[in-house]
């Protein structure tokens, strides 16, 4: 036991583990384009502990989310299913039983696409579906199950543990269920960064990958099932519960991979504690976020404070961001900066006057990918605040 309380077992040589990791990296980086590159490194770890989730006692729900179509997530599918731990791809689930029943037999990793109809709230019956996905993800969770005996109907307690994906264009997910997920932000590749996967030429030798990936995963078992390896500052309750599984394959992998889980914890707390400043349950199209933003940030202004950036938005665009928006009441900034970050995963930031605001360049990797021209430059008048159009933004 190490001298904060957290149990640590025996150390042993991870370079095998580290190795497959590290290559399952580079594949992923060759077919699939995030928005972070330690998103890459977030889908090999949520792979490699489908492996082990059984040791891991939980298993965090991995939400692949776009603001717009043609993302990328069905790729990402398509790769999850090939390295997860006995995947099953679903377009949608209309039997919350049938799923009880099929994890019963065995653990198995559930894929589920367009989950922004299959997972809508409006549709009937979705309420025990969502009951199933937010209990499974701790083990020992179980559904009652109608059975049919030789005479009779028997009730039956079966498990819904199991790691879940959801992918979806921005899925109406309750606040519950995203709690325990963890989000993968996708933007169409317009520019052909990242290679198409032919299957039928790639199919062995992503057959191979997995097959070294699950190999070194049965290696690990005991070391899973004991490691509790130390988490960032405020990853406590509910994010110590999603997170601890990716750190202790972390922790096994051992060299760079347990400072990227932190990088990843880390950024994952700023943006909870973002959402609760905020205190958001339903998000504005992100695309026109950054479509309007654009169109209010002349591009010889390199820096931009947050307040200014408000008042540009709403003087553009009173409907979305002023007092006849759909919100009730004008953007403020703490709204703005929640939003960004969903749309973007850009964060503010301080310039050297101690000024919080945003840097021009964080988005022009963001504006590429959906599409927006940026040959076509707004004239300086767009958008133009003068000091007293700033009076009363809220801070």
């Amino acid at each position: 036991m190490s001298a904060d309380g957290s149990t640590v077992p025996t150390v042993f040589d991870g370079s095998n583990m580290r190795g497959v990791l590290d290559r399952l990296r580079t594949w992923l980086g060759r077919f699939i384009l995030v928005t972070d590159d330690l998103d890459l490194a977030l889908l090999v770890l949520w792979a490699a502990h489908t492996h082990v989730a059984f040791e891991s006692y939980t298993t965090p729900r991995l939400i692949l989310d776009s603001a717009a179509p043609g993302s990328g997530k069905t790729t990402v599918l398509e790769h999850l299913m090939r390295f997860c731990n006995r995947a099953l791809q679903a377009a949608s689930l209309s039997s919350p039983a049938m799923l009880a029943r099929l994890l019963d037999k065995e653990l198995r990793t559930i894929l589920i696409d367009e989950a922004d109809r299959s997972l809508d709230p409006k549709r009937p019956g979705v309420e025990e579906l969502i009951a199933i996905l937010n209990s499974g993800y701790k083990r020992g969770a179980t559904r009652p199950v109608l059975v049919q005996s030789k005479n009779d109907w028997d009730v039956v307690e079966m498990t819904t543990f199991a790691p879940v994906v959801m992918a979806g264009n921005a899925p109406q997910l309750p606040d519950d269920t995203r709690s325990r997920s963890i989000r993968v932000l996708l933007m169409p590749d317009l520019y052909g960064v990242v290679e198409a996967t032919d299957w039928e030429e790639y199919e062995d030798e992503a057959a191979a990958l997995a097959a070294d990936l699950a190999n070194v995963m049965d290696t690990v078992r005991d070391f899973i099932r004991t490691a509790r390896p130390e988490l960032p500052e405020g990853c406590v309750g509910r994010l110590k519960e999603k997170w601890g599984p990716l750190a202790r394959v972390a922790a096994a992998a051992s060299g760079e991979w347990p400072q990227i889980a932190a990088q990843l914890i880390e950024r994952d707390v700023l943006e909870v504690l973002a959402d609760r400043e905020d205190g958001l349950t339903h998000r504005p199209p992100g695309v026109v976020l950054l479509d309007d933003l654009f169109k209010v940030w002349d591009e010889t202004d390199h820096f931009m404070p947050t307040k200014v950036l408000v008042s540009r938005l709403i003087a553009h665009n009173p409907q979305m961001w002023g007092q006849s928006s759909s919100y009730g009441r004008e953007l403020t900034v703490q709204r703005f900066g929640r939003l960004i970050v969903q749309a973007s995963k850009v964060h503010s930031t301080k310039n050297s006057q101690d000024v919080r605001g945003y840097s021009r360049d964080e988005f022009l990797k963001a504006w590429r990918q959906l599409g927006i021209d940026l040959s076509n430059r707004p004239s300086k008048t767009v958008g133009t605040v003068e000091p007293s159009d700033l009076v009363g933004v809220e801070q």
